[in-house]
């Protein structure tokens, strides 16, 4: 059996282009005992898998030279090699990488049931991105009704999900995303209560206009001009963040940093970043919570799905430019 695999040939100096992936296919080895092997069906596309080819000091260690890409994957256990822990057919999902199989001893693999949720939102809603919403939003902007919240990439995977978590805590919601399409989707569909459209408008003065009281918490996922505008808006106490800054991903210079902080001494507010990997042992029942409010029809997932692990390049760049819909994820099964 052959493994299609996205490798890592050189680190990026910009935004990634052909020469930064190579396609490779190579023969799957024989399990040893205790093995497993899992056929991926899906494999999830995020913004920080940018970060994860730098060379550089981060909250985990970057993809090496030659190694598969780092990503979330899940799939089907389709051989067993004495593993107690899995039976063939079961649904799993990990770090599989961007590739269509992995072997493991199981360890850092977890089952999940199809019946209640798609695979797609096990990688979304269910997975990272929505692990990284909930905790991101209750336990570190620690919301509470009658908040004003902010939330920049508002139609993204993360960004959707913290929108309506916010709106479910009983909060006044403004989400901030690019184009008039995902702004409707926001609005009319999600339920925030206003949209900003930094494609068309100009912040500073759609923030004036649509948050003339301020902000309590300013949840950001792009960082550069966006997080300095919101920065203006701060209430007293207020709580700022910083989960990515995706504006600043692929700079060749260095990072742009907030020119308006001093605004979090004058308001005597807070500014704080978050891994969701600091929660890990919560996952479970975050999940639960969250498969509860999808149940009640309170919160909705969208994911955006593309096909074929040779077109990785392609639908990785619909990160960065915008041509995606909800939780970006590439069907790699043949």
């Amino acid at each position: 059996m052959k493994n299609k695999q996205i490798t890592l040939k050189n680190r990026p100096k910009g935004f990634p282009d052909e020469n930064t992936w190579e396609l490779e296919e190579n023969t799957i080895p024989t399990l040893e005992e205790g093995e497993i092997l899992i056929q991926h069906h899906y494999i999830s596309l995020d913004p920080a898998m940018r970060g994860w080819m730098n060379d550089t000091k981060s909250y985990i260690p970057p993809v090496e030279l030659g190694h598969v890409m780092r990503s979330g994957a899940i799939g089907k256990v389709i051989k067993n090699n004495n593993n107690p822990k899995f039976e063939i057919g079961d649904c799993v999902t990990s770090w599989g990488g961007v590739q269509q199989y992995s072997v493991s001893n199981g360890d850092g693999w977890y089952k999940v049931d199809e019946k209640l949720a798609s695979m797609p939102m096990y990688l979304g809603t269910l997975g990272m991105p929505g692990m990284t919403a909930y905790f991101g939003i209750l336990e570190v902007g620690k919301i509470k009704e009658g908040d004003i919240v902010l939330v920049s990439g508002a139609a993204g995977a993360v960004g959707s999900i913290v929108g309506q978590i916010a709106k479910i805590k009983g909060c006044t919601v403004i989400g901030i995303a690019g184009g008039k399409e995902k702004c409707n989707y926001i609005k009319n569909e999600l339920g925030f209560d206003e949209a900003i459209d930094y494609k068309n408008e100009n912040i500073y003065s759609a923030l004036k206009k649509k948050c003339p009281k301020g902000i309590d918490v300013f949840f950001d996922n792009v960082g550069g001009v966006i997080l300095d505008a919101a920065l203006s808006k701060l209430r007293m106490h207020a709580k700022v963040v910083i989960c990515g800054a995706i504006s600043q991903y692929n700079n060749k210079h260095k990072i742009d940093g907030p020119s308006n902080y001093l605004s979090l001494l004058v308001t005597r507010s807070t500014m704080q970043g978050m891994v969701v990997m600091d929660y890990t042992k919560d996952f479970g029942e975050a999940a639960k919570q969250m498969g509860t409010w999808l149940q009640e029809g309170k919160l909705k997932s969208r994911e955006d799905i593309y096909e074929g692990i040779e077109n990785f390049q392609e639908t990785y760049n619909r990160l960065f430019s915008g041509e995606k819909n909800g939780k970006l994820v590439l069907k790699v099964i043949e």
